[in-house]
């Protein structure tokens, strides 16, 4: 049995790879170490609580000490490391957590799983059988043109608080690898949606205030350019990469699915049309698109080539855009007391804070 530390297992890509995995892998006996902050909600795990392979761990990856107990209670051999600071607004706007969460939590991480794993084996592992796969972002990056996309040797520049503490911890990962002989792995991935998302988020956050009525605000002129991945794809690509991936490689992990922002929002907007009807004064939800103020160092386009991945390891994404949208949506109209829950005061302080009374 492989044991898993996942970090951020309750936040919107975790807690759908806590599921998956758990489901598709009974030889996983799972950790999952989590905060819990605004994002990270237990009740996106409700359904596994009870698996005999599931223990969940309330705490920081900034608190050394409770990784390292982790580390020596479980014996952990693999670390898949999802935690992190991830909203770009919020990065703006207080960065220091960023700093903190991002950078020293996967220190903390890194040393955990060298003392644990390289001095004298204290967890009983092979160094050849362990793994610590660092789950990062495509913004590293920074900004493309029109045309090219991101590969794994295309240089880093990130341009905001978040991407730039993201771009720190990747490098510190690799590090790690070429100091002391960690059995690292990167991952790179673009924008990820489905369910659970944090209504923070674009896709949520439309579906949410359309099925509401409310303005649907949309930075600058709405054709900012995203690569957009159902997340259970991200959740195969994450096992895939951990399972056939080479030590001290990097992977990006892609849906070949270009879109504006605005072309995101119009096609919600129809949908819900579809699903639940006009508005109550007959209009249709795009009416309620509204423009707002462009965020400070807003990267126009990204775009991932996902060429190694598919060759090297044989993975491709299975769900097509148009279909994962639809099935967002969906679960999000059978979901609305997920929404209720997690849309409490403090997101709508945030919400103001961000986009006004709109």
């Amino acid at each position: 049995m492989k044991h898993v530390l996942i970090t951020g297992g309750c936040g919107f890509i975790g807690s759908n790879f806590v599921r998956h995995t758990l489901e598709y892998f009974p030889d996983y006996r799972i950790v999952n170490l989590d905060k819990l902050t605004y994002a990270g909600n237990p009740g996106n795990l409700t359904d596994v609580e009870k698996n005999s392979n599931y223990r969940f761990v309330k705490g920081d990856i900034v608190d050394a000490a409770l990784v390292q107990r982790i580390f020596a209670e479980e014996q952990i051999d693999t670390v898949i490391h999802f935690a992190a600071e991830s909203h770009v607004d919020r990065s703006i706007t207080g960065p220091a957590e960023f700093v903190q969460t991002n950078i020293m939590g996967t220190f903390n991480l890194l040393e955990a799983a060298r003392e644990a794993w390289l001095a004298n084996g204290k967890t009983g592992a092979s160094k050849d059988t362990c793994r610590f796969l660092h789950v990062s972002t495509d913004e590293v990056y920074g900004s493309l043109g029109e045309t090219g996309a991101f590969q794994e040797t295309t240089p880093y520049d990130p341009r905001s608080p978040y991407s730039a503490s993201k771009a720190s911890s990747d490098h510190l990962v690799s590090a790690y690898f070429h100091t002391y002989g960690l059995p690292t792995l990167i991952t790179n991935c673009s924008n990820n949606y489905g369910p659970y998302q944090f209504p923070e988020k674009l896709i949520p956050l439309v579906i949410n205030n359309a099925l509401q009525g409310k303005a649907l605000p949309v930075y600058g002129d709405g054709k900012n350019v995203r690569d957009w991945l159902y997340v259970v794809d991200h959740c195969q690509a994450i096992l895939t990469v951990l399972q056939k991936g080479r030590i001290g490689e990097t992977y990006n992990i892609g849906g070949n699915s270009e879109k504006q922002n605005i072309e995101i929002v119009n096609l919600i907007c129809d949908i819900l049309d579809e699903k639940v009807g006009l508005l109550a004064d007959g209009q249709n939800r795009r009416s309620l698109i509204t423009y707002v103020k462009d965020r400070a160092g807003h990267d126009r386009r990204y775009a991932i080539d996902a060429t190694k991945i598919r060759t090297e390891l044989g993975w491709t994404p299975k769900v097509n855009f148009k279909d994962g949208m639809r099935k967002t949506v969906e679960w999000y109209l059978d979901h609305k007391a997920w929404i209720a829950s997690v849309t409490d005061g403090s997101y709508r302080e945030y919400y103001e804070k961000m986009y006004g009374n709109r």
